[in-house]
């Protein structure tokens, strides 16, 4: 059974930092290529960051240079370290695994608040 299951989001002052986590299971996780997205209220889910099997990395325009993401193959997992953390990075942060198949974690809220 696949499973994604994100982690450590949650409420942090605009300039601050967080490190979400994604635990994977179930598939063959260093063949896939792994991804963070988002969703604000309203919005429509964006790219956040993805990093590749063979470990290349794009972000979005809005984060560069900001967050970075990384994996860990022997521990099946994805991070994504989020440093300034703006009002706007407010959302639902969700990981993703795709290579023949795209699984979807079931998200972690990500609120940026003073």
């Amino acid at each position: 059974q696949v499973q994604l299951v994100e982690s450590g989001g949650g409420l942090v002052q605009p300039g601050g930092s967080l490190r979400l986590s994604c635990a994977a299971s179930g598939f063959s996780f260093s063949f896939y290529n792994m991804g963070w997205y988002r969703q604000a209220p309203g919005k429509q889910r964006e790219l956040v960051a993805v990093i590749t099997s063979s470990g290349s990395r794009n972000y979005g325009d809005s984060v560069k240079g900001r967050f970075t993401i990384s994996r860990d193959n022997a521990k099946l997992t994805v991070y994504l370290q989020m440093n300034s953390l703006k009002p706007e990075d407010t959302a639902v942060y969700y990981c993703n695994a795709n290579s023949y198949q795209s699984y979807w974690g079931q998200g972690t809220q990500v609120t940026v608040s003073s």
